[in-house]
């Protein structure tokens, strides 16, 4: 263990204390996220790792695979350390073709809940986020009662300990909260997409995690000459400048940059000890929509 969490902690509730800087597990897969990772023993090798590292937060979901991933965080860090958050989500299935499908019924929802308990071999989870929006991962306002409520009766039973949202709009969030506690917003959001300003805002406000998705822009890496210039005079390279505004956006920013490299990883956690300078700041701000 280093000793260190990498970017601080977020406590958002009595039981819920996350590290800023966490893993998102989606690309130990194969391609499309989907069918078992190149190699494996790397894959476990890169979770152990993060783990050792500080990390206490790791992404998943059971689409991821599906359920390949869970599987392999399981095998990696299962019996789990104390400290060590699991956050999921549902509202998705795969198609034998590898097709993203959304399946957002109530029951099959808590059926969702009940596979990834299996698969990460876990009695609670410690977070499960409801996934809204399109498969591309843009919002709607969609009423979302229901839905959110078949997790809150899980939550109510013990198999959940908190809930969060996913590709969620504000009315959304306004109406789960209604229903229960949230603790968690996963969104589209980056230097280069920041269309969610006033939601991140409000999680602030509110002591609710905002964890951007695509961070470093997904499959479509951000392409910015001011970025470049910027990570060239601070010796760093983009992407670790594109983690480190993240960072310094909002106090309750919680990073899940995916990789399925330990050396990338690496490089991934040494953006949360990058400080960006003001100037420097100023000038990526303009990057952004």
């Amino acid at each position: 263990m280093t000793g260190t969490t990498p970017g601080g902690t977020l406590t958002l509730a009595d039981d819920l204390t996350i590290s800023r800087m966490g893993y998102g597990a989606m690309q130990l897969a194969g391609p499309n996220v989907f069918g078992p990772p190149k190699d494996r023993d790397e894959a476990v090798a890169v979770l152990r790792e993060a783990v050792e590292r500080g990390i206490t937060h790791i992404d998943t979901s059971d689409f991821y695979g599906p359920a390949v991933v869970n599987e392999i965080i399981k095998e990696a860090l299962h019996p789990y350390p104390a400290d060590l958050r699991i956050v999921t989500k549902v509202g998705n299935r795969r198609g034998d073709d590898g097709s993203w499908n959304i399946s957002r019924d109530p029951q099959d929802l808590k059926a969702q809940v009940h596979e990834n308990l299996q698969h990460l071999g876990l009695d609670t989870l410690d977070v499960v986020n409801l996934r809204l929006g399109t498969n591309e991962g843009q919002t709607d306002e969609e009423p979302i009662g229901d839905m959110f409520g078949a997790l809150a009766e899980l939550q109510q039973e013990g198999l959940i300990r908190h809930l969060g949202l996913s590709a969620a709009s504000e009315a959304q969030l306004t109406e789960a909260q209604t229903i229960a506690p949230v603790v968690t917003m996963q969104n589209l959001y980056n230097l280069a997409n920041r269309q969610d300003d006033a939601l991140v805002e409000r999680c602030a406000a509110q002591n609710i995690a905002f964890t951007p998705f695509f961070p470093l822009g997904g499959f479509s890496p951000l392409q910015s000459q001011t970025l470049t210039d910027v990570a060239a005079r601070l010796n760093a390279s983009p992407q670790q400048v594109a983690l480190a505004w993240l960072l310094q956006r909002s106090a309750t920013i919680a990073l899940i940059p995916g990789t399925s490299s330990r050396t990338h990883l690496r490089q991934n956690i040494a953006s949360a000890d990058l400080t960006l300078p003001t100037n420097a700041v100023s000038e990526l701000d303009t990057i952004g929509s």
